[in-house]
């Protein structure tokens, strides 16, 4: 983990479930946070209060105003994702974005753009990557050791909208998009199975169903996954027009195969990512619910069960595991892991560099998988991603 020494400073936008999170990792970093922003300024203030923050800034704009903050984070709801990325980079800011990096592809393609032109780090908050033993992973598939990679399968499953009570704002399409499965927690799994395995999609084949096709919105706000502590009093029905459940299945370049099942109606899996990779010598699998184990299957020895322990990981899983064996590490370590990288990458200065992060350019490629998944279910076919892509350039 790199040691930030320099005075970075930030500012957060977003008083959900998600902008708290940023803010704990970069204060266990010593990062100097300077406040909050929100939709609504009191419940800024709140949460200022509530944090013990410098400032409760009255809206975003006033946070870009602020000549101390260098680095925005940006955890609010997805349609706000690209005009606060945009506005950020054209005030000079260096930006953290929470996923999907945008609504369309165009606009993920522009933030793209912007970024390089403005000369400013930026970073997609595909956080999982920074499990030690998912690194792990990635370090022994590129190595070579286990061979050709064939297949790549797994799931990510959630329980917090199973009743028709359950809601969030990701259900409406306004707020969130046409996907939601897909792109809240499905867009995890497919940046992870990118990032382990090398490998690039090239064609997508998307099976969706909501299972609930009413439900009943409260009159009142809900925090994120905090609708199974609370019961409303007062509900409107509302129809829905996003995905539950998704089914896809990955064609890579060079031959690979994959397929994932993302659910959020999946009872007793509150937040499980979950891969297997089979290649022509080794398996590995990783689950998330028990993140400090790496499954190693082999045909003609015994299979592994790889703990973590920074004394028997590669360097490139070494340099992002703070704790000895024994001592886990889980969800939360993964953002301070994360903003290490981010930080110290600002800290150094070299923009030129090959970041060691997830930056809005995995975070477009994410959009872009998103685009074909979304046509291959409306249209019940293989879609290639050039299709989605044909005309648009990130270049």
């Amino acid at each position: 983990m790199t040691i930030i020494q320099s005075d970075i400073k930030a500012g957060i936008a977003g008083t959900g479930f998600i902008g708290p999170a940023h803010i704990e990792a970069l204060r266990r970093l010593g990062i100097h946070v300077l406040g909050v922003c929100g939709d609504v300024p009191q419940r800024a203030v709140e949460k200022a209060r509530e944090l013990r923050l410098d400032k409760a800034y009255p809206s975003f704009e006033a946070l870009l105003a602020d000549p101390q903050v260098a680095v925005v984070h940006i955890a609010t709801p997805n349609f706000l994702h690209y005009p606060q990325a945009k506005a950020a980079l054209l005030a000079g800011k260096h930006v953290v974005c929470e996923k999907p990096l945008a609504m369309t592809m165009q606009q993920s393609a522009e933030l793209v753009r912007l970024a390089r032109q403005q000369q400013r780090v930026n970073a997609i908050n595909f956080n999982l990557r920074f499990y030690p033993l998912c690194r792990q992973a990635h370090a022994m598939l590129k190595s070579g050791e286990l061979g050709q990679v064939y297949l790549i399968h797994g799931s990510y499953l959630q329980d917090w909208l199973l009743l028709p009570t359950d809601w969030n704002w990701r259900l409406e399409p306004e707020l969130g998009g046409e996907l939601r499965a897909v792109a809240d927690i499905g867009s995890h799994w497919l940046d992870l199975a990118h990032y382990v395995t090398g490998l690039e999609i090239e064609a997508v084949f998307a099976d969706f169903q909501t299972f609930l096709p009413v439900r009943k919105k409260p009159t009142r706000a809900i925090d994120t996954f905090s609708g199974k502590l609370e019961t409303a009093q007062e509900y409107s029905e509302q129809p829905i027009a996003t995905e539950d459940y998704a089914a896809i299945i990955l064609r890579f370049k060079g031959g690979a195969r994959g397929v994932v099942t993302v659910s959020q109606v999946s009872s007793g899996r509150k937040n499980r990512l979950s891969f297997e990779v089979n290649a022509a010598r080794s398996s590995l699998a990783w689950d998330s619910e028990r993140p400090n184990e790496l499954w190693v299957g082999h045909r003609e020895r015994a299979n592994e069960l790889l703990m973590k322990d920074p004394s028997l990981l590669l360097p490139e899983a070494r340099a992002f595991t703070s704790y000895p064996g024994g001592h886990n590490e889980g969800y939360p370590d993964t953002f301070k892991q994360l903003y290490s990288a981010v930080y110290g990458y600002i800290q150094a200065g070299d923009f030129d560099a090959q970041p060691d992060f997830p930056t809005f350019a995995n975070g477009h490629l994410v959009q872009v998988l998103c685009g074909a998944i979304l046509r291959s279910a409306r249209e019940a076919r293989w879609v290639e991603l050039g299709e989605v892509t044909d005309g648009l350039s990130a270049a």
